[in-house]
Formats: structure tokens, sequence, C-alpha cells
């Protein structure tokens, strides 16, 4: 139904810090005495260009919510991945935490309560509104579905495999 990732507001001062590298390294490199300090000038750019623009965008891309209509899928990590699954039938409470910035960009932070000890958190999940009503609405008709099958298991098992009706 939905595959999400957290809102890509995080990117916007590590990609002001890599247009400010940039211009410093345009403006510096070629104007020092030394060819050696021109050297550092670029090496000392590219380093902080990985640390902070690239780590940061790679850390976005590896975070991912994908809502199916059976279960949440939380796949998250850079060198060790992890995915946990939560499925709509074991039913759940959701959630919603904003502060003024998030509300703003219609974003927020969706708590997701299963009974277990620790909570599933989308963080700055966009249009935070559309996905709590949605995993209300498959929460709703999963736990529908799990009753009418009860129902049914229920009624069949007055049957007996070998005599037919007891």
């Amino acid at each position: 139904m939905a595959r999400l990732r957290p809102h890509a507001r995080v990117l916007v001062w590590p990609t002001l810090l890599l247009f400010a590298l940039a211009g410093g390294t345009g403006y510096f490199f070629g104007n020092m005495a030394e060819p050696w300090q021109n050297a550092a000038v670029l090496g000392g750019a590219i380093a902080l260009a990985v640390i902070g623009w690239l780590l940061p965008l790679g850390a976005w891309l590896t975070k991912r919510y994908t809502i199916t209509t059976r279960r949440i899928i939380f796949r998250h990590g850079f060198f060790v991945r992890t995915r946990q699954e939560l499925l709509h039938s074991r039913g759940y409470d959701v959630s919603v935490r904003q502060n003024w910035v998030q509300a703003g960009f219609h974003s927020g932070t969706v708590l997701i309560n299963s009974g277990l000890e620790h909570p599933l958190v989308l963080k700055d999940v966009p249009n935070v509104d559309l996905v709590q009503s949605a995993l209300h609405d498959l929460m709703e008709k999963a736990s529908t579905v799990i009753g009418s099958r009860r129902q049914e298991q229920s009624a069949h098992s007055d049957e007996s495999a070998f005599w037919g009706r007891r």
C-alpha cells in the first residue's frame, strides 16, 4: 500500500554544508602558497563532504517503512540490516507525536504499541495523519477477517474427521 522514508527535511543541513564546502573549496583551492596546502584543502573538503553529507544521505536512504495489507515492515541499518514486521491482525495502538516543525511540514512520528516491550517507532513520517488513518483501517479490516475465520473454524469444529457430525 505504501513505501515511506523519513521526511527529506533531515537532509537540509547536510546539503547546506555541501554547498558551503563547494564554495569554500573553490575559493581557497589554488590560492594557497604551497602545493601541499592545496592538496590539504581538497582532502579536507572531501573528508568533510563524506562525513557531513554522504553518511547522512546513506542513513536516510537505508531507513524504509513499508505498509502492506497484511503487515508493517520496518527496515533500517547501513552495515547491519535490521528488519521488523508487525502483523495487522495482532492488533496494536497507534499514536502520533508532532513538534511544531513537523506540524508545519505535515509530518510526525508514529508510535505503534503492540504490547511488546518496545513500540515500533516510525520517525518523521510524511503525511502522518494519512498514515495513522490507513493503519487504523488496515488493523480493523484484518481483525474482522480474523474474526470471520475463527467463526468458520468454530462452526467446523462440530464435525469429526472420521464419522461426520457428532
